[in-house]
């Protein structure tokens, strides 16, 4: 019985691990790109456009991601896409130079988040595989502490690589870890049985869709509020933070590429906190306090703000606005991994996930748009940033107060 309830298993183990090599990688190509592009146009517009380009085809290959991880293998989507990932930084890597600054930048981040779309929601589905049901949570709250432990490490790292040799020892470093990552899934073992399928992959991704949108709008209507309700928020809140985070700490601070990479650590080890307080007070958080979540997210933006509109010394507006993300981030990680979780029990396991890849790519619609949107701003309010934090903070403020009518509901659905 003992040995039922482990949650380390071999083959948990190994995904836990693949992840923490993968995803370190991640993290500093997710650091290096987005400040190497940033620094060589000063464009705050431009910046948001490509970022914001990136993170599309991210929200719809998450839709087709949810389709294979319940018709393939999971351990080969992995595998495949991690290869994937390591030759396309190859190719990136020789192509620096050679072709022109934005166009590869837009071709490579759309590329990389759209593999990383599709990669995640294998990695989602397999947890409810790997582990028993009375370590769901915890497994959920491993996963993510591995995310922000990988983010952690890797801007600390970059930052000071970055400052140091720029970005190719950064490309390298990342190859090899996707590399390594790749081969050792390939002896993870993840149960699997091969859906009959006798017409093609689109009609079948189109079918399988077709049930998923039914089981939600017959059974769990609630999730359309839930998932609009974190798309909207993450137009609002979290695109201010992704954009505003760099442009705020190396243009109008002039800090270093090193103290970004701190603050970059600084929001993982945020996460990560998050990720640990979620395992240890699994039982005792309650769905309908979830909107003061939320609330805390959009107070660590207005601080921020106000720090600026204050135009205390650049040192001092710099840890508190490192100090906010550390904040904002673990409120949103103990958030999120709660709603997973609740997905994840609430739906049949061969839907889970189509499901899932639906709610983190619906869930994420938002945030291209909020990025385009704050780029442009942040040039024009380019000496009054705190105007577009305290907004941005005001209007979170709002949708979280709305928020808290739906996790009501949402509390009584889960009795």
């Amino acid at each position: 019985m003992k040995q039922k309830t482990k949650l380390f298993r071999r083959d948990f183990t190994l995904v836990v691990i693949g992840q923490i090599i993968s995803l370190f990688g991640n993290a500093i190509l997710r650091f290096a790109l987005p400040l190497y592009l940033l620094k060589e146009t000063g464009s705050s517009a431009l910046f948001g456009v490509v970022t914001a380009c990136s993170f599309a085809p991210m929200v719809i290959l998450s839709m087709i991601g949810g389709v294979l991880a319940d018709r393939i293998n999971k351990r080969n989507i992995m595998v495949v896409l991690d290869f994937c990932t390591a030759a396309l930084i190859t190719i990136f890597y020789f192509s620096l130079g050679e072709i022109p600054t934005v166009p590869l930048f837009i071709i490579a981040l759309m590329l990389l988040y759209g593999i990383s779309g599709t990669y995640q929601p294998a990695v989602q589905a397999s947890i409810p595989l790997l582990v028993t049901s009375d370590k769901l949570m915890a497994g959920n709250a491993v996963i993510n502490q591995v995310n922000t432990l990988s983010g952690l490490l890797g801007p600390a790292l970059g930052g000071i690589m970055f400052s140091a040799w720029g970005i190719s020892p950064i490309l390298i470093l990342s190859i090899i870890c996707f590399t390594i990552s790749a081969t050792m899934e390939v002896f993870i073992h993840i149960p699997y049985q091969k859906r009959p399928r006798e017409t093609s992959v689109f009609t079948v991704a189109k079918e399988d869709l077709k049930e998923s949108y039914r089981f939600v709008r017959t059974e769990k209507p609630i999730f359309f509020s839930v998932v609009f309700l974190v798309s909207i928020f993450n137009l609002v809140l979290s695109a201010v933070m992704i954009v505003g985070t760099p442009i705020l700490i190396t243009q109008v601070l002039k800090m270093s590429d090193t103290m970004y990479g701190f603050t970059q650590s600084a929001l993982a080890l945020g996460g990560l906190c998050g990720g640990i307080m979620t395992a240890i007070v699994a039982e005792k958080i309650r769905l309908q306090k979830s909107y003061l979540l939320l609330l805390a997210c959009s107070a660590s933006v207005a601080l921020m703000g106000i720090s600026l509109f204050l135009n205390v010394p650049a040192i001092v507006s710099y840890w508190v606005i490192t100090l906010m993300t550390f904040t904002a981030m673990g409120a949103s990680t103990l958030f999120m991994v709660q709603i997973y979780t609740m997905v994840q029990t609430q739906t049949p396991p061969q839907l889970v996930g189509k499901i899932m890849a639906a709610l983190i790519s619906i869930a994420m619609c938002g945030q291209p748009i909020g990025q385009a949107i704050y780029g442009v701003l942040f040039d024009v309010f380019a000496s009054n940033t705190w105007i577009v934090l305290i907004g941005a903070a005001s209007a979170a403020l709002l949708i979280s107060l709305y928020s808290k009518r739906i996790f009501l509901q949402l509390e009584d659905n889960n009795k």
